[in-house]
């Protein structure tokens, strides 16, 4: 007898007409491997089917949920022959139909690991060219991948509840609690008030022991908003991103690379506790940057690696950061007063590249958003004769592109390091290291 899951499901249906639309109709699929996203990958009746909710191996009943001519998606609803990677997911919010913010709950910690590494040596293969195996590194303080996530934004239906939105849906999934939110997040208790007139809240928690919400209201006006269960600044966020204090300070206390940081409540900061000292770890490793270097830190953020880097290359050296957003670029020149060998400049790196065209520099580091740098970034920055250059991305399929744009440009990539700072989900953290060809440590 085929083994089955305790999934949600049902009777395998009849396939539906090639003349009619298959979503909603149930289908049966053999799951033979993984794509970015959080999907399996399988075959049926000739078109390639992306399933939720599976592992690779799997003989799943799975139903459609949406149809092209080129492809499938289907999530799994039952489980025919179930991969001995397997286990019970923790959160009750997770599976066919639910909330869409984790990706694989369903499989050990192990299995996810490799299940991302072989996403991400997917990507570099088919986008780069790149043949590389990729282990994925455990990040420490989270053994059982859950109560991580130091930043959680709920959306809020029209009865006033918070939760989270359905994968690929506008629909919102209320829930009692998330799995993987950081204690202190849910200490706020977001999802035990009301929040009437309110479209959508940030919960955040910061390493230093403090925290925020920032509410979007429906409207122009605030409404009046319940008090959350635990000591919180609160903000508004406004049109364009910006924030507002409403009370308390707008700003979060950090500590990471032993400093402490001011960031922004609405700014960017890494989510997993452990995060950002692996990572200034892994760039410091990758660069290694020597008295009297010039370095350069792009997308800098709040300074992170700016202020890691100023240490290292001391004051016979120099650091040039850039950020785009105007609040970090504060942030970062707060957080880096004590190094006045340290410069942020505000506004767009390839501006500021073009501008650097004759900077004698060394080493660079960049960390640009899930969009990655692009090609005109990456150009002006190999143009520049680095003698290294860390590449730390959150999107394992823009950081491929711009690793060709590097190739076709005299760099090739030496290391490549991926982290699991995003457990029980797709996403992995990587940190590539390039230098010029021919420059082999």
């Amino acid at each position: 007898m085929p083994e089955r899951s305790p999934l949600p499901g049902g009777a395998l249906t009849v396939p539906a007409s090639p003349t009619r639309s298959r979503v909603g109709s149930r289908i049966q699929v053999r799951l033979h491997g993984v794509a970015h996203g959080g999907w399996c990958v399988g075959r049926h009746d000739e078109l390639v089917v992306f399933v939720r909710h599976a592992l690779p191996g799997e003989l799943v009943t799975a139903r459609v949920t949406e149809e092209t001519k080129r492809f499938l998606r289907a999530e799994a609803v039952e489980v025919l022959e179930a991969s001995p990677d397997r286990v019970e997911a923790p959160c009750p919010y997770a599976g066919p139909g639910l909330c869409g913010g984790c990706d694989w709950q369903h499989a050990s910690l192990e299995a996810q690991r490799r299940i991302k590494g072989q996403v991400v040596a997917d990507q570099l293969r088919r986008i780069a060219g790149i043949e590389r195996e990729v282990d994925v590194e455990e990040l420490p303080g989270t053994p059982d991948g859950l109560g991580w996530r130091t930043r959680v934004r709920y959306a809020v239906d029209e009865e006033g509840r918070a939760g989270l939105r359905r994968h690929r849906s506008h629909e919102i999934e209320p829930i009692d609690s998330c799995r993987i939110a950081h204690p202190e997040v849910e200490a706020l208790g977001v999802t035990r008030l009301r929040w009437a007139g309110v479209a959508e809240l940030e919960a955040v928690a910061s390493t230093g022991g403090n925290r925020a919400l920032i509410a979007a209201p429906r409207s122009s006006r605030l409404p009046e908003l319940p008090r959350p269960e635990a000591s919180a600044a609160v903000l508004r966020r406004l049109k364009g991103g910006r924030t507002q204090a409403v009370r308390g300070k707008k700003g979060m206390r950090e500590t990471a690379a032993g400093r402490e940081w001011r960031v922004s409540a609405g700014g960017f900061w890494q989510v997993h506790p452990a995060a950002a000292d692996t990572l200034v770890e892994a760039v410091l490793g990758a660069l290694e940057p020597e008295p009297g270097q010039t370095a350069l830190d792009l997308y800098c953020g709040a300074g992170l690696f700016a202020g890691a880097l100023g240490e290292a290359v001391g004051e016979e050296g120099r650091v040039l950061g850039v950020e785009g957003g105007r609040e970090a670029v504060r942030d970062a020149e707060h957080n880096l007063q004590d190094l006045p060998h340290v410069r942020i400049e505000g506004g767009d790196v390839e501006g500021h590249l073009r501008e650097w065209s004759d900077l004698r520099a060394d080493i660079a580091v960049l960390d640009p958003p899930r969009a990655g740098a692009g090609r005109d970034v990456v150009k002006a920055l190999a143009a520049m004769r680095l003698k290294r250059v860390a590449y730390v991305s959150c999107d394992p399929a823009t950081l491929a592109r711009d690793l060709a744009t590097f190739e076709e440009n005299g760099f090739e990539l030496q290391n490549l390091r991926a982290f699991d700072a995003f457990p029980m989900t797709h996403h992995v953290e990587c940190m590539a290291l390039l230098v010029k060809k021919g420059k082999r440590a």
